[in-house]
């Protein structure tokens, strides 16, 4: 009896590896898959990014369609918004404040130069990759510049637009290179936020809403 009992719980055991080496075996290509998608394509960590950046948002208790629309352009009285060029100017999302004012915010991944920066070997493999992945949001910067989203998307105008880095590891490494970049930045009228800054500045937005919510229901009881 004690050997069979022994032998079917060795039998149970090795069952139960071979699921979990079969568990591990296709979480680690599907991590495969996903990582090499997000380093070779660059529409997939453009929809990565915007779905980073569209869950965050929902997390902070705005809700979409009203206090924040994605990729709308229209949004002055119903026609599409261009720039001076002409072009239409489709950003990630928007953020509507209570007051009729709106903040733009643009997702960035950069995830390629990054990744290669991180795993490099060698200081001037470091070196190169790290100006690749400076240079890589440099460009956005300058293209949020010219795209001048604050100034044709809504009709009271804004002096920034939000550059997203949806990965911390990216924004800091960033940070740490060129630690004048954010202040570049900003003189261009773009200001470069990680998720973390992103959650407290969206938790502030909600928070005017609520108040915005209060203030009415008190008007409408003292009428």
């Amino acid at each position: 009896d004690c050997y069979s009992a022994e032998a079917r719980e060795r039998f149970s055991l090795e069952e139960k590896i071979k699921e979990l080496i079969s568990t591990n075996q296709s979480i680690g290509q599907e991590a495969k898959e996903l990582s090499s998608a997000l380093r070779g394509n660059s529409k997939t960590q453009g929809d990565w990014g915007e779905l980073v950046l569209e869950t965050i948002l929902e997390k902070s208790g705005l809700t979409k369609g009203i206090e924040f629309t994605v990729q709308d352009c229209k949004i002055m009285d119903n026609v599409s918004a261009r720039n001076e060029n002409g072009h239409t100017l489709r950003p990630d999302v928007v953020i509507h404040y209570p007051d009729g004012k709106a903040m733009i915010i643009d997702s960035k991944v950069s995830l390629k130069s990054f990744v290669a920066y991180v795993n490099s070997e060698s200081i001037e493999e470091k070196e190169r990759y790290g100006h690749e992945h400076l240079a890589s949001i440099r460009r956005h910067i300058d293209e949020l510049n010219d795209k001048r989203y604050q100034d044709f998307l809504v009709k009271n105008r804004t002096d920034f637009v939000m550059m997203f880095i949806p990965n911390e590891a990216a924004y800091m490494a960033a940070m740490q290179l060129d630690n004048s970049l954010w202040q570049k930045a900003y003189d261009k009228r773009v200001i470069i936020v990680s998720p973390t800054h992103l959650v407290s500045a969206l938790r502030l937005i909600a928070q005017l809403w609520r108040h915005d919510r209060q203030t009415q229901n008190a008007i409408e009881v003292a009428e």
